[in-house]
């Protein structure tokens, strides 16, 4: 009989998941500089995460500050059920949640909308419904790709909040169903049928901006 799946710790550029763990056991036990390389290596993909749920760069970045803080703070209560960076991406959740519900009556600027800060690791477009383009890089295709983004972004702004966490988790950041689930706190089912509705909701907000992109 073979033991549970192990968990796929979430990707996190250059770090190897026995470093992670080192680090988090040496910060448990009060070693600053540990939990610095920790904020270090997960800075990119909790300011991405925070930057898709807010919309707005400046409460993003106010988010990866607090989420850390918060992770700080709440590192004695990690027991290692999961991988640390899912357990640091749902305090992150939680705090840009909290963010953008305040935020919900207030206009995003548009230089917000305009690119969403991961170059290095751009979201799947085509899982949401905005086919990309496979060919060289040119002036034109640039001014694409930027403006799918900002629509995008957009979009994803305009949705109900359960709807915009489970795109950018699963679709955004490629996150697996199991892993959403455990961020999300809930089950593989349900991440699975709202992905489904949240899918369907964001190609009908982009429906009339998709036909710029058909051939």
């Amino acid at each position: 009989m073979t033991g549970p799946a192990k968990e796929r710790p979430i990707h996190t550029a250059g770090a190897e998941p026995h470093r992670v763990a080192l680090l988090v056991s040496r910060a448990r036990q009060g070693d600053r500089e540990a939990f610095d390389l920790l904020v270090e290596i997960h800075t990119p993909q909790v300011y991405n995460l925070a930057l898709r749920i807010t919309g707005s760069r400046e409460e993003a970045e106010d988010c990866v500050q607090d989420a850390f803080l918060r992770a700080f703070r709440s590192l004695h209560r990690f027991r290692g059920e999961a991988s640390f960076s899912t357990w640091l991406y749902r305090v992150a959740l939680n705090v840009a949640a909290d963010a953008a519900r305040k935020l919900s009556r207030s206009p995003i600027p548009a230089s917000d909308l305009a690119a969403d800060g991961s170059e290095d690791s751009p979201p799947d477009l085509d899982r949401v419904g905005l086919p990309q383009d496979s060919s060289a890089p040119t002036p034109e295709s640039a001014f694409i790709a930027r403006e799918r983004r900002r629509l995008l972004l957009a979009a994803l702004r305009r949705l109900p909040e359960h709807h915009r966490i489970v795109l950018t988790l699963c679709d955004l950041h490629g996150l697996s169903y199991q892993e959403s689930a455990r961020v999300m706190n809930t089950r593989v089912g349900t991440v699975k049928s709202r992905l489904n509705r949240a899918r369907l909701a964001l190609k009908d907000l982009l429906s009339s901006e998709l036909e710029l992109f058909r051939d």
